[in-house]
């Protein structure tokens, strides 16, 4: 049984409050669904990770903002939850519920949006430590390659751009399609209320620009992935393989 089709229940995903509330969205009448039930398959998936585990975590804020417009547009979103995420190489053979568990969701996913704070000029520990904990293969599964990416980034102070370009470039390496777009919140503590919820601005119109993009990439690229992803380099490596086991079975 593969780990798409096993009934694992899972655990560590965040439960989206309010998903239909949007009161940062000023122009509601210009959004609409990008996909229906009507228009047949299934929704887009959208596995969601973010970069810190404060009770008060802007990246999470920002990233449950994107999960809500995700949901508007149509996508089934899963925001998973890293608070108990061993680092990598801590547990022998990763073998630790957590890591199951970001790994099926990897699997289950067509897209992905990355949310790390800037910390230090960089990204956080822990958004690299669940991307590292995603490996390019588990057999003849993939658990990244060919997904669509959206990366987000917040900060403390002015805007930047280190930490999107950093996700930019795992997003490249993991063999990822990351969409143009992206998403920089300058002084994010001024961005959200009480509530935390994302007051209406700048920054939170890019983040509606983003999500769009990111489930229009996500439906046009559905049905191609395997052939946007085919390698001459993995073909031959299949087919040395093919011509060792015959030759072994041959020579047996």
């Amino acid at each position: 049984m593969s780990l798409l089709e096993s009934s694992t229940v899972f655990s560590r995903l965040r439960e989206l409050r309010d998903a239909g509330t949007l009161p940062a969205l000023q122009r509601p009448d210009l959004v609409r669904p990008l996909w229906q039930p009507t228009d047949g398959g299934h929704a887009p998936r959208i596995l969601l990770l973010y970069g810190s585990l404060r009770e008060r975590s802007y990246s999470r804020l920002a990233t449950e903002e994107a999960a809500r417009l995700l949901h508007l547009f149509g996508a089934e979103v899963r925001i998973f939850d890293p608070s108990d995420l061993p680092f990598p190489d801590q547990v022998a053979a990763d073998d630790h519920p957590a890591v199951h568990e970001l790994r099926q969701l990897s699997l289950w996913s067509e897209g992905q949006v990355w949310c790390s704070p800037e910390r230090h000029g960089q990204i956080t520990g822990l958004i690299k430590a669940q991307v590292d904990h995603l490996p390019l293969s588990m057999g003849a599964l993939r658990p990244t390659q060919g997904r669509t990416l959206a990366v987000m980034q917040v900060s403390g102070g002015s805007q930047s751009f280190n930490a999107v370009n950093t996700l930019r470039i795992l997003g490249r390496w993991m063999r990822m399609f990351t969409i143009p777009n992206q998403s920089s919140i300058a002084m994010a503590w001024k961005e959200f209320d009480e509530a935390g919820r994302m007051r209406p601005s700048s920054y939170y119109d890019r983040i509606v620009d983003v999500m769009e993009e990111l489930v229009r990439f996500t439906l046009l690229c559905r049905g191609h992935v395997e052939a946007l992803t085919d390698r001459y380099s993995e073909r031959q490596g299949r087919g040395e393989e093919i011509t060792a086991l015959a030759t072994s079975a041959a020579s047996g």
